[in-house]
């Protein structure tokens, strides 16, 4: 063992009360980064669940001089045979006005081919009543969101009015009601292709084909090559920016506020190192009077700054995981944003880097006492007690 790794040891031994204090102040602080950040990963993976699993990944649109998508069949082979497309949904999408008794409430209609449809949005694991694929086997039916059901006061089996000003008026059955826990609950329905096609009197074409990945992060890169090919394509990040806004807004402002927890710990450190340099100064000169350099001895102090990080960040650590799981498996009560348990997700390369940055961070921090120790005369320091 280094000799400059033994004495660093044997001063944080002679100093247990001061290096518990140490190691615990770091130790709660990483503590409180790890839970933090499980937290924000659980919540992050959850809104990308409830949103982005739900939304398409791709969206092809019409060209700029065109209103509708007239040979989307000849279009889908193509976007189908496209690496990381896993499945594609032609729509048509239109607003609409539903009105049954007093109740009018304008929305958001999209006629589709059910089973493709339910490859790209999984409505039917949302279903809450009747079946989403009986709109392929029947005319003039409708499936709503639970909210807007409500908004209606409509419940399966009823019929509704549907019309908009340039449409042609009809009514509706409601065959089924979908729950998302998003708030297109209040304004999307669903209809057939075929229906909506009538409705909007256009004929065999749609507005819209719809586009499922395996990986929702190629969004980019998928809507590029559609355009290559001459189409007009949009990925999710770029349709829906709100979405990744919020979670950088919310994962900056706890990152700044992790970071200035983590500040004042290291400062803890600086504060006990200084302490010891105080108290040491007679055995420091005697060190350097016996032979040792400066560099041994600044050395021996940015070691104890490093053991005290690297201590206080593992046990912050496994803390903080023991925590974030016991947490993260107690029920959440019902009804609260449709979540069954607090979401948490613990991510070993956030563990990684938070024990390596600690690590770091306090080897820095003990630079300035360990640069104090290293500059006393060893004349001046071995009379000075």
């Amino acid at each position: 063992m280094p000799y400059e790794l033994f004495i660093a040891l044997r001063h944080l031994k002679s100093r247990r009360r001061q290096t518990l204090i140490s190691i615990s102040a770091i130790g709660i602080a990483v503590m409180i980064l790890v839970v933090s950040n499980a937290f924000m990963a659980g919540f992050t993976n959850e809104i990308y669940e409830v949103t982005v699993e739900n939304l398409p990944h791709v969206v092809v649109t019409p060209d700029e001089d065109e209103e509708y998508i007239h040979f989307y069949n000849s279009i889908i082979p193509q976007i189908e045979k496209m690496e990381g497309v896993t499945a594609t949904s032609p729509a048509l999408e239109g607003e609409a006005t539903l009105q049954y008794k007093e109740h009018t409430i304008n929305v958001l209609m999209r006629g589709v081919i059910p089973e493709k449809e339910d490859m790209v949005s999984h409505i039917s694991n949302d279903m809450t009543e009747g079946d989403f694929h009986m709109l392929a086997h029947s005319r003039n039916t409708i499936v709503i969101g639970d909210a807007l059901a409500e908004d209606l006061d409509v419940k399966v089996g009823d019929e509704i009015s549907v019309n908009f000003p340039t449409a042609n008026p009809a009514s509706y059955e409601v065959t089924g009601i979908f729950d998302t826990g998003t708030p297109v609950d209040n304004i999307l329905t669903y209809t057939s292709l075929n229906t909506a096609q009538e409705f909007y009197d256009i004929g065999d074409a749609v507005n819209v084909i719809n586009v499922r990945l395996a990986d929702y992060n190629d969004d980019t890169k998928i809507a590029k090559q559609i355009e290559e090919i001459g189409y007009e394509a949009s990925g999710w990040t770029t349709t829906n920016p709100e979405i990744l806004q919020t979670i950088k807004i919310e994962t900056t402002s706890n990152n700044i506020m992790l970071l200035l927890i983590l500040l004042i710990a290291s400062f803890g450190v600086v504060s006990t190192l200084n302490m010891v340099v105080m108290e040491k100064v007679k055995e420091i000169g005697i060190l350097m009077a016996m032979g040792a350099t400066a560099s041994a001895i600044r050395r021996i102090f940015i070691l104890e700054s490093g053991i005290l990080g690297l201590i206080g960040a593992i046990a912050g650590s496994i803390i903080g995981i023991a925590i974030a799981l016991a947490i993260g498996s107690y029920p959440v009560p019902a009804g609260f944003y449709e979540l069954e348990v607090i979401p948490v997700f613990i991510r070993t390369t956030d563990i990684l880097i938070t024990v390596v940055g600690v690590f770091v961070l306090n080897l820095i921090a003990g630079v300035y006492p360990a640069q104090r120790a290293s500059g006393l005369d060893p004349a001046e320091a071995i009379s000075t007690h």
